[in-house]
């Protein structure tokens, strides 16, 4: 049985009379305050609230247990029995704002902690043996709880041997990647007589150094644990119900908000990327253009950060680690290197290394430049915008839609055949932006409904009769192209405005998010402090009356990449919204109207089968769904390194895959830009940067292509009519 919308209301407005019960003197005692009030305005403003009921209890029981647990390390089976005991009662306590299911959680994840340390100081006392043979399983849903304290101890000397084997192998593998180079040094001459060289080491001295590294950096992962606070594992109990009507509704304590501010406003923990908690991992949320893991391009959206290193350092297990400690081993001065040890989409284990510096903003505002590809398309024009930003984000108060349109000015006065706008891995931005976007490509119309919980969907439309571009355009998207890059994508598509080039489909997500002060539901309560929810209250939906959500936008040419066989964006998430539609809205254009969309598609997958590059993108996008079903892993020292060196070796075969510049791609800067670009060292080498990246972008060269077919068969059309 739900709450009563009518009996929230009036409480709101005159306040609840109790609330002065609570006068709040610890956190402890704000948390009946919190809960109520997250499940009250979950009931009363999220898009699709849920019965709080057994069902809601049962799902929330096995979320909590996986973000305390997920990995399966630390409770036995009985423990889980004793809290299963509680499984049907969450939604009970819930209304009743009773915890004692969650003071019995918390009293037997402290226990199960301290033992999982007295185990693993047990193991490293009686030592690891290596070389006998053995697997591991790690992916948590696929095991079992340990029976008893003796299972769990077995599963830990696997843990270990796992650890220490990889830490090992790592460390041959470098020593021998040395060697390597100092012999082809002294070979060419290049090698300095005089420097100075680390000793050679062997197996067992390395073996000693990776078990010294392993100690330390679970003795300081056990030391994080202990610093846990009751705030921390409360935070991750009212997610653990949260996350059940949407991801995107999460509780945020007063600390996780201040954090979260800090790094939506520009400070991003040194390398240029948004993370969040997930489960006992922490997760690239975004990249952000222009910073050094944008540079670097190796970090990824979606990727789990398992561990951390200092350049002078050993890696640290972060895995289980509040986000904010996670956050303070990220930072660092300029110019200094962090090794992040992430687990990939795909499953893979790598290595990221990434030089701290600060986030250049330019190179996430819009830029164009001038294409040519002789003899295929000639003087075509290329807009970059990384991220849809507003006014205040910039110095001179522009905002992305006024920059697109000074963009698309300067490429008019070249003249160019065809504009290409590319919305690769832009997660989107400001909706008011994408509106006024969308309409510099058509007179007038609607772009977007968006719909409020239960009531009728509102239109933003294009109120400028203005076209600024009317030629023909391609808008280039990716699976991590997300909410306002989707919109307009989805727009320009159902006009046939644009032809849309991209993977198998966006991102997917189609919800907007709105934070809600938790202190205001207690009006006669001052400075509480309670925290904040984000909550998900609307939910777009394109023009044809179709949502964004779950399903993304199907580009109308799909072009294979490496997530072609992992499913990626909002459909990985879940518990995420489901994919619905209303009614469509009248819209049209006359302004250059796409109708041979298929065919389009036909010529681009003709070539496309013809190309060795796309050939081995698809066979590597195989590997990597292989790769990411495999969640059991051998131990053994012999075959832990006869796998990594099978692994190694298929991977070779696409090293260099995206390293060749593609034949004939001439890219120009505009004249305009000149000055700007010259005006000191730093803008002249990030602009160098990207031409560089471009002229090896094979998806652009296909674009150039696909540009070529749509003016070929625009003109042969245009000569029928004419006849």
């Amino acid at each position: 049985m739900t709450w009563k919308k009518l009996v929230f209301i009036t409480l709101l407005i005159s306040s609840f009379g109790f609330s002065a019960f609570y006068a709040a003197k610890s956190v402890q005692e704000k948390e009946p305050l919190i809960l109520n009030a997250i499940m009250q305005f979950l009931e009363v403003y999220h898009f699709e609230p849920m019965a709080i009921d057994d069902s809601f209890s049962n799902k929330a029981f096995d979320n909590y247990l996986k973000s305390i647990d997920g990995r399966k390390r630390f409770l036995t089976q009985d423990e889980v029995n004793q809290l299963s005991q509680y499984k049907d009662l969450l939604d009970d306590q819930a209304k009743a704002e009773s915890f004692e299911f969650f003071d019995k959680s918390v009293i037997i994840i402290d226990e199960s902690r301290a033992r999982a340390q007295k185990i693993y100081n047990e193991i490293i006392a009686e030592g690891i043996d290596i070389k006998s043979p053995g697997t591991i399983e790690l992916d948590g849903e696929k095991l079992s709880y340990a029976k008893n304290e003796e299972e769990l101890k077995n599963y830990w000397r696997k843990l270990l041997k796992y650890d220490l084997v990889n830490r090992l192998e790592d460390k041959i593998s470098g020593q021998e990647k040395r060697i390597k180079l100092e012999k082809e040094k002294e070979e060419s001459g290049e090698a300095d007589p005089d420097a100075k060289k680390d000793p050679l080491k062997t197996e067992e001295e390395l073996k000693d150094d990776a078990l010294e590294a392993m100690d330390k950096s679970y003795k300081n992962w056990f030391s994080t644990l202990d610093k846990d606070r009751r705030s921390d594992k409360f935070a991750r109990y009212m997610n653990a119900m949260t996350h059940l009507f949407d991801p995107h509704s999460d509780y945020y304590s007063p600390k996780e908000k201040e954090d979260f501010d800090i790094r939506m406003g520009g400070k991003l923990e040194g390398i240029g990327a948004r993370l969040s908690p997930q489960d006992e991992y922490t997760k690239v949320v975004s990249i952000i253009p222009g910073g050094p893991a944008w540079k670097g391009k190796e970090l990824g959206v979606d990727d789990l950060i398992t561990a951390v290193k200092q350049e002078d350092g050993d890696p640290l297990d972060i895995t289980g680690w509040r986000l904010d400690d996670v956050v303070q081993k990220i930072r660092g001065d300029k110019g200094t290197t962090v090794v992040l040890t992430v687990k990939k989409p795909d499953g893979t284990i790598v290595d990221v290394a990434i030089v701290r510096d600060v986030v250049n903003i330019d190179d996430a505002f819009a830029r164009s430049v001038i294409m040519d590809i002789p003899n295929v398309a000639e003087n075509v024009g290329y807009i970059s915008l990384p991220k849809f930003y507003s006014s205040f984000e910039k110095e001179d108060g522009n905002s992305c839609a006024e920059d697109i349109k000074k963009e698309i000015e300067k490429l008019n006065a070249h003249d160019v055949n065809a504009m290409i706008l590319d919305l690769r891995s832009n997660g989107g931005g400001s909706l008011k932006d994408v509106v006024d976007m969308s309409g510099l490509f058509i007179k007038s119309g609607p772009i977007v409904q968006v719909k409020p919980r239960g009531k009728d969907a509102y239109l933003y439309e294009d109120e400028d009769p203005q076209v600024h571009y009317s030629g023909p355009l391609v808008v280039m998207v990716n699976q991590f192209s997300a909410s306002a890059s989707e919109i307009l994508a989805a727009a320009l598509q159902d006009y046939d405005r644009a032809v849309i080039v991209g993977s198998n489909s966006t991102f997917g997500k189609g919800t907007v998010q709105r934070f809600v002060d938790l202190d205001r539901f207690y009006r006669d309560q001052e400075n509480l402090n309670l925290g904040n929810l984000k909550i998900t209250m609307q939910k777009f939906f394109r023009v044809n009356g179709g949502s964004t959500q779950l399903k993304g936008v199907t580009p109308d040419i799909i072009l294979p990449n490496n997530y072609h066989y992992i499913e990626t964006g909002e459909k990985d998430y879940d518990y995420a919204m489901e994919w619905s539609e209303i009614e469509p809205v009248e819209y049209s254009q006359d302004i250059y109207k796409i109708t041979n969309k298929e065919m389009l598609a036909k010529q681009s997958a003709e070539r496309v089968a013809q190309n060795e590059d796309f050939s081995l993108i698809l066979e590597n996008a195989k590997r990597l769904k292989d790769n990411k079903d495999l969640t059991e892993y051998p131990i053994g020292y012999d075959d832990y390194t006869a796998y990594v060196d099978a692994k190694e070796k298929e991977a070779e075969k696409f090293k260099n895959l995206f390293d060749d510049k593609v034949e004939g791609l001439i890219i120009k800067n505009l004249d305009i830009d000149s000055t700007y670009i010259n005006f000191d060292e730093s803008r002249v080498e990030r602009n160098k940067e990207w031409i560089e990246a471009l002229e090896k972008d094979i998806y652009i060269e296909e674009v150039m292509h696909i540009i070529n077919d749509m003016i070929d068969s625009h003109d042969k059309l245009a000569a029928v009519k004419e006849k």
